[in-house]
């Protein structure tokens, strides 16, 4: 069958060819373990079962994980396996099993996730370049829903990610997401069970675009959206090649994308340590835990 999961729409055979992802049809992930370092609800005290699927359907120049989203590092993997791995987390405590970048392995996953009755929450984590055909195909196998909402202007998508119709798909995508998932419920630990929280990262000299995305979340998802504020961006991949991408985000900087979220009434909001910025907390992607 074809491949048309994402935006994308490559058309391509992926059991003998290859699209925008640069992904073979079966699972390939770089990295299975425990992670501390996302929204509190989500890491808890006990972690979050992460699992990192190699390659990407959107390619952002900066992208922390360059390794495995461009440069395809990774192992194939059978279905069995996968699940396999989710038995073996959850054996080790973690709150949820998180499935990161997983948009180009979507369809797959539904097949999987309709046969594996998970004991603790799915998390979709991913950019938020979705189908909304997609993504209904996954109502009622995913229980939080964590994605990005990178860009608003045409003109940044592309440059940065090659993505100029990113915004009206993303857009989209996260109001059927919030269909899917309409209200945020804990258990009596804080741990969220199902829900939807929304990351934005700020990106050096783009904090009017930052501005523009929360005016968005406000009018289109309303202001008791969960909302994390990531000032986490430091340079990696090709981002040396883009003169303003070629530094951290500064304190002014994000305190002045705070302040409007702030004063636009978003209730509940996270907000990221700048130390967060730190390239040690770059997950190292060799293959633990597959």
């Amino acid at each position: 069958m074809k491949c048309n999961i994402c935006p994308r729409k490559c058309d391509v055979e992926r059991s003998s060819q290859k699209g925008m992802c640069s992904m073979p049809e079966s699972f390939t992930v770089a990295r299975a373990s425990k992670h501390f370092w996302e929204e509190p609800p989500i890491s808890g005290t006990k972690g979050s079962g992460t699992v990192f699927f190699s390659g990407c359907n959107l390619g952002c120049v900066y992208c922390q994980n360059y390794e495995i989203s461009h440069g395809g590092k990774g192992k194939e993997i059978s279905d069995g396996r996968l699940t396999e791995i989710f038995d073996g987390l959850i054996a080790s405590g973690v709150h949820n099993i998180n499935l990161v970048n997983p948009t180009h392995y979507a369809l797959r996953l539904k097949n999987v996730l309709s046969q594996y009755k998970s004991t603790v929450p799915v998390v979709y984590n991913s950019s938020g370049y979705e189908r909304v055909s997609t993504l209904k195909s996954l109502s009622g196998l995913v229980d939080i829903y964590l994605p990005d909402l990178k860009y608003i202007r045409e003109d940044r998508a592309e440059k940065y990610s090659n993505a100029p119709d990113y915004f009206a798909y993303a857009s989209r995508a996260l109001i059927q997401m919030k269909q899917q998932c309409p209200e945020n419920i804990y258990d009596s630990d804080g741990i969220m069970q199902k829900g939807l929280i929304l990351r934005h990262l700020i990106l050096p000299k783009n904090t009017n675009q930052s501005i523009d995305i929360l005016s968005w979340i406000k009018n289109n998802l309303g202001e008791d959206t969960t909302v994390s504020l990531m000032s986490q961006y430091t340079p990696c991949g090709k981002a040396e090649q883009y003169k303003e991408l070629q530094r951290k985000i500064t304190p002014r900087e994000y305190e002045k994308v705070l302040l409007a979220a702030e004063n636009m009434g978003f209730r509940n909001l996270f907000m990221q340590d700048p130390d967060s910025s730190d390239e040690k907390f770059i997950p190292d992607f060799d293959f633990s835990g597959l």
